[in-house]
């Protein structure tokens, strides 16, 4: 299987993409069960497990494929075969020994999708969430709360509040989930019930939220007096050109400052961020460097030429916790040229590369392949770009629609 490179035309496999809170633990018999369920296939799966062999091999160029004697789990299998009192779910049991194989990297970032959830994540990557409460969430304080909800959509209509601590759905506690899993408990069908329960000022508040089409647009623009405020929610394929239209608006409309709100965006096709940060970055200079260990994925990857049509405007950039990835990258990008000022909360630090490597039957194995690092040459994985203005967003405020964060931006 080729490989794609991050700055290629085709951006479906090569990513710095939106990236997990950290994951809550599970308790211990769900732990045990688990991986006694991972462990009991043995050699029933050693095609399966070849293929993915075989993938990672590719994507690793002159790494020699390696392979496991599986036998131990084939006797495990036999026996939870012969004595479990009930039926197995071969199905079932395939995928989570492929999951838990992929686990054992012990990297955040790097896991197994099955069929059903690589068609639900494209779809995600790409803006089409279904439908939904309109609520974005993430880990905070060991918990899983309500980050902000969108404008017009069920969760904000019923009251729910950024701060509020995610805790069950239709009566069946979530809290230990990890965040994506969450997100799908509150999906569903446009039109179908869901009771959410949240903790908030240590009361249990519970909400009957009927799901909606979310309208979640990659780029929209908004002005107050001289200033162009355009708002980046996610890089998808559509971002670049939205975001230059974005641009070219305001630079007709005569603005003399612009605003670029990255906050809460968690990254998307490194594609994407390169066409967005070439509206400042001249042709040709670096926009981002991956490095890997086995040097098969280094890459320079510099800005478009002929397109700076904001190279000479004032920019600001908005950036918080949940701005990462692809968005750290043009966060970085444009500080490290004196391009833009960053205003707001440190980001939230993720500097790895992921490349999404199809497997049999619609399956993906998503694999850290590599670390990037800003034209000044720093890699942010896990310490975030600071803001050169700091400037705090309390979950009241973000409630009561104050926003600190844009009124100093608005004062630059």
């Amino acid at each position: 299987m080729a490989n794609k490179t991050a700055n290629q035309s085709n951006p479906t496999r090569s990513l710095y993409d939106a990236a997990p809170m950290a994951e809550k633990k599970v308790n211990l018999s769900t732990m045990i069960i688990v991986a006694f369920i991972t462990m009991a296939i043995g050699v029933i799966v050693g095609a399966n497990f070849n293929r993915i062999s075989n993938s990672v091999n590719v994507a690793l160029g002159s790494k020699t494929a390696q392979e496991i004697d599986f036998s131990s789990l084939n006797d495990l299998y036999k026996e939870l075969s012969v004595n479990f009192n009930g039926n197995l779910d071969k199905k079932k049991i395939l995928e989570e020994a492929k999951r838990g194989l992929v686990n054992g990297a012990n990297d955040k970032y790097t896991y197994y999708l099955t069929k059903e959830e690589t068609e639900e994540f494209d779809k995600e990557l790409e803006g089409d969430v279904g439908a939904g409460i309109g609520v974005e969430i993430g880990e905070r304080d060991g918990v899983v709360k309500v980050l902000r909800t969108t404008p017009d959509n069920p969760a904000r209509k019923a009251g729910v509040l950024a701060g509020d601590i995610i805790y069950k759905a239709d009566d069946q506690d979530i809290s230990m989930l990890k965040v994506e899993d969450i997100a799908k408990k509150l999906r569903g069908a446009a039109g179908t019930k869901v009771k959410l329960t949240v903790v908030r000022n240590n009361e249990e508040k519970s909400f009957e939220l009927t799901r909606e089409t979310i309208n979640n647009v990659s780029v929209y623009s908004d002005y107050k007096d001289d200033t162009a405020i355009i708002t980046i929610t996610r890089f998808d394929s559509d971002t670049g050109k939205l975001a230059r239209e974005k641009a070219q608006e305001a630079v007709d409309k005569k603005v003399k400052k612009v605003i670029i709100d990255l906050r809460g965006n968690g990254g998307g096709y490194v594609s994407a961020a390169k066409e967005v940060a070439s509206l400042w970055v001249d042709g040709g200079k670096l926009i981002v460097e991956q490095k890997s260990q086995n040097n098969l994925y280094n890459e320079k990857i510099n800005a478009q030429t002929g397109k700076t049509i904001l190279k000479d405007m004032k920019t600001i950039v908005l950036i918080n916790g949940s701005t990462a990835s692809a968005s750290e990258i043009v966060a970085g990008a444009l500080r490290d040229y004196g391009l833009a000022k960053l205003v707001g909360e440190k980001t939230y630090g993720k500097g790895s590369v992921q490349a999404l490597e199809k497997i049999g039957g619609g399956e993906t194995l998503r694999v850290t392949v590599a670390k990037w690092y800003t034209p000044k040459g720093k890699n942010i994985d896990g310490e975030g770009i600071k803001p050169d203005k700091e400037v705090e967003r309390t979950f009241d405020q973000i409630n009561k629609e104050i926003d600190p964060q844009l009124e100093a931006a608005l004062k630059e």
